[in-house]
């Protein structure tokens, strides 16, 4: 007969191995819960994702339920390396693999490809074989440009000409918008959206940044949507870039921004009028772009910001300048050309600001930054 304290202390022991010791499917540490049909160790959000997988997983508390002999002897066979070893493959290069703070939609879809539609084990070639079509084609929600509305649009994607278009009926002969994969990013963003499967993609147009939202009821539509685009920039990085390794080029298919929020801005006198603006900042460009509001389809303008030794720089100011407005957490931004002013409405905010913004600087330049900071230099 089992018993149920020892089992739950091996079963802890063997939580704190290596490999065990993170989510199997997000990476989250110190997983305590385990699918005892899979013999993999996970975290709690992730336990509940593959609740919906019934036929295919079941879970268990490490701590908290009864364990019988033969699925502790399970688990000690199988863990969490061995589970990668068959259910992740043939993961390709440019897919997705979610980290515990990703967005729900991207955790699951990761989930259900592994274990339920066994992509990535090598017995079916044709789901790995759809990303990297010649042509990829998807119908979604996007927003439109000046409203609010919502209307179904065909997405196409070519890997012959490493670009994205869409259309706004099925029979359409010209694309609404041609789109180059040189520039272009997607990343989930639910929350801004007021969607669990809303998507961003950002790319240049006449040296402005150009947002597209869209969605799909369907999780797997968008996610498979999300992981073509990926395979298709990587394509064209590859070709831009022969001579650098997969794994060299892997971090520019997609990024996250590292901060994004509200803030007031002044011009360039500082007697100017603060407006509140929509802030987004991105590491990889080094852009500090600002919108009107979150879901605005184009930027009012954008600020590059380069390294310490060029000389940026990021400080703390005063509230004293601002109009009789209530934000007073200020932000001083030096860069050679001028000085910028920010107020931040918490001081909270104002210290992650600061944050994001000290991360940026001391990243060295690189010569594709120079050439980004001239452009965006004549833009002006």
């Amino acid at each position: 007969m089992a018993s149920q304290s020892r089992n739950n202390k091996i079963l802890l022991d063997l939580v704190q191995q290596p490999g065990n010791n993170l989510c199997a499917d997000c990476a989250a540490p110190e997983p305590d819960w385990a699918s005892y049909t899979l013999g993999v160790f996970v975290c709690l959000n992730c336990s509940g994702m593959h609740r919906n997988l019934f036929t295919v997983s079941k879970v268990k508390s490490i701590r908290l339920d009864y364990w019988e002999d033969s699925l502790v002897q399970f688990m000690k066979e199988r863990g969490n390396s061995a589970a990668r070893a068959i259910f992740e493959k043939c993961v390709p290069a440019f897919y997705y693999r979610p980290q515990h703070h990703d967005c729900i939609v991207l955790k699951e879809q990761w989930i259900r490809a592994k274990y339920e539609r066994r992509e990535f084990t090598g017995e079916k070639n044709e789901f790995l074989q759809n990303y990297t079509l010649d042509l990829f084609e998807s119908t979604l929600w996007k927003k439109g440009r000046d409203n609010k509305q919502y209307l179904r649009r065909i997405f196409l994607l070519s890997q012959k000409d490493f670009t994205l278009r869409y259309f706004t009926k099925e029979d359409s002969k010209v694309a609404k918008a041609v789109i180059s994969m040189k520039d272009l990013n997607a990343h989930f963003q639910p929350e801004k959206i007021g969607h669990a499967h809303g998507l961003q993609i950002s790319y240049l147009e006449d040296e402005r940044t150009r947002n597209l939202f869209v969605y799909h009821e369907n999780g797997q539509v968008i996610v498979s949507f999300f992981n073509a685009i990926r395979a298709t920039r990587l394509a064209y990085l590859l070709k831009k870039h022969p001579t650098l390794r997969h794994t060299d080029l892997i971090p520019q298919i997609t990024t996250h921004c590292l901060m994004e929020g509200y803030m007031e801005k002044t011009g360039p006198t500082q007697r100017e009028p603060f407006k509140k603006r929509w802030f987004t900042l991105c590491s990889v460009t080094r852009k500090l772009l600002y919108f009107k509001s979150p879901l605005d389809a184009t930027d009012l303008g954008a600020v590059f910001i380069g390294s310490h030794d060029h000389g940026y720089s990021v400080s703390e100011s005063s509230g004293r300048c601002t109009r009789s407005g209530r934000w007073r957490c200020g932000i001083t931004l030096e860069t050679p050309s001028r000085q910028f002013v920010f107020m931040c409405e918490q001081e909270q905010e104002r210290r992650q600001w600061m944050e994001a913004f000290r991360k940026v600087i001391l990243q060295p330049m690189t010569p594709e930054d120079y050439a980004n900071e001239a452009t965006l230099r004549r833009g002006k």
